[in-house]
């Protein structure tokens, strides 16, 4: 063999490993905005993990996230979509009304599976739920659909209340508005007077409640969204501190101390987008998935609670309840 195609055949296997190395797929990279804070969505984040699982995709294994958590800060959004953008993910998961509308105004191409509990339509997330176009499609929880029924279930628990209040999140306005509007129609079928109650952050949650108690409500309705989701023990403190009925969406409400909680099942909302992201970077378009609708509803009531305010619930409604906190 001659020198030359001795050096020749060397480098030639010398380079081949790197060239085979460069040849393999790179990880996928989904961006996870959420507009709470991490340690407050714990189940949440588990059901979409299980979701992506069953499209096949595990994280650490063969894919990769980049978590953006803006801890009730809504205002950082913009900046974090724009970081993930600049990284170039394959699909941004974005898991909360604030941060679906974010993630729609910061992008046109890049796959966005949202999570919200507002109508996408009305929201301009999409203009058609079974067809959605463009880059975006999701789930949607009947959470502002919950919201007369959670109203009737507080009624049921101080049928004599004729004023109670809603506090909502004036920071998310186009969740609010939904749940004001909903939560009005629902007071004037039942004869009560229904105030609005406003707190656009954790340190105003103490005024709130002193607003509750000076218009001498007999019963308080909590609001959907990241901020009040994420904070939902220190409510149920401020509802056992002020012992006012109150009636909210989850389970921890309720174990922690509130009284009642009626809503839209989230855990399974996003272990849907966790399927949808899956899909999508197993190469379906978002433009060709329908909006999903997680249609289960849960209840929680905690009798103690309710022996501690004088309340007695119900036989019925205890027969209702997804489960009774003794």
């Amino acid at each position: 063999m001659r020198r030359r195609d001795f050096i020749t055949l060397v480098g030639g296997a010398t380079m081949w490993p790197f060239a085979a190395r460069a040849q393999r797929p790179t990880t996928p990279v989904v961006g996870f905005v959420n507009a709470a804070a991490q340690q407050d969505y714990k189940r949440q984040l588990a059901a979409f993990l299980k979701g992506l699982a069953e499209s096949g995709y595990v994280e650490g294994r063969n894919v990769a996230i980049e978590y953006r958590w803006a801890e009730g800060r809504i205002d950082r959004l913009p900046t974090m979509m724009a970081d993930l953008i600049r990284r170039q993910v394959a699909v941004i998961a974005a898991t909360s009304t604030p941060a679906a509308i974010a993630a729609k105004v910061a992008t046109a191409t890049i796959p966005i599976v949202f999570e919200t509990g507002a109508d996408p339509v009305q929201l301009g997330l999409v203009s058609n739920l079974s067809r959605p176009g463009g880059n975006l499609t999701g789930v949607t929880q009947t959470s502002v659909e919950t919201m007369p029924k959670r109203l009737q279930v507080l009624h049921e628990l101080v049928p004599a209340a004729r004023v109670m209040a809603l506090l909502v999140n004036p920071a998310d306005a186009n969740l609010s508005d939904a749940y004001i509007r909903e939560a009005q129609v629902a007071a004037r079928v039942l004869g009560v007077e229904l105030h609005i109650v406003k707190a656009s952050s954790e340190t105003e949650f103490d005024g709130a409640f002193a607003k509750v108690k000076e218009l001498r409500t007999e019963g308080l309705v909590i609001s959907g969204g990241a901020l009040f989701t994420g904070s939902g023990e220190r409510l149920a403190a401020l509802t056992l501190r002020h012992a006012v009925p109150a009636a909210f969406a989850s389970r921890e409400f309720v174990a922690a101390g509130g009284l009642v909680a009626y809503g839209s099942a989230v855990a399974d909302a996003y272990r849907l987008a966790g399927v949808y992201t899956g899909r999508i970077l197993a190469g379906d378009k978002p433009a060709d998935l329908p909006v999903q609708q997680a249609t289960k509803v849960e209840m929680y009531i905690n009798l103690k609670t309710a022996k501690t305010l004088g309340i007695n619930v119900p036989n019925t409604l205890i027969g209702r309840a997804d489960e009774v906190i003794e």
